[in-house]
């Protein structure tokens, strides 16, 4: 069970100790401790979650394993058999040095270069494009401040002052 200071440091509350009585007591707060620990925890839980770096992490998380599957698909299916026919009908799938018992499959090596190449120039292609509208936007000169009301005021006052010269 726990003891009296245990409660008063997990609770972060100010307990009077002439109302706790009874082993009653002790089960009640316990029970108050793990409730009070688990909404701190989902408390945290969701201000981490909801962050938005977290966020945009877990979705290009999400979309670059779909993205490797299609680029998986095309190296494998579209690209590495038109190799293998301009090649002379190889079939990279296929390729593989046998040392005793043991295969060595160096053909799934390749496309997985292959793959490694396509993915890597697809992101350059991406981070390039993103840096250039970066770009765009620090060469916009900022617009300037609107001028403050003691300016405006200050302005009416030399345009009245010139009038009267």
């Amino acid at each position: 069970l726990v003891s009296f200071r245990e409660v008063l440091v997990f609770c972060g509350e100010t307990i009077v100790p002439e109302r706790l009585t009874g082993p009653q007591l002790s089960f009640n707060f316990t029970i108050r401790i793990y409730n009070i620990g688990v909404i701190n925890m989902l408390q945290e839980f969701k201000k981490f979650a909801l962050r938005g770096n977290v966020l945009d992490l877990a979705i290009g998380v999400i979309i670059g394993g779909a993205f490797g599957k299609i680029v998986t698909s095309l190296v494998n299916d579209v690209l590495m058999p038109i190799i293998g026919l301009l090649l002379g009908g190889i079939d990279f799938s296929n390729l593989e040095i046998t040392v005793k018992d043991a295969a060595i499959r160096y053909g799934a090596f390749l496309q997985s270069i292959v793959d490694f190449l396509i993915i890597a120039f697809s992101i350059f292609i991406f981070v390039k494009t993103i840096n250039k509208m970066k770009k765009k936007e620090e060469e916009k000169p900022p617009t300037p401040p609107e001028p403050s009301k003691e300016e405006l005021l200050l302005t009416e006052i030399r345009d009245i002052l010139k009038d009267r010269i």
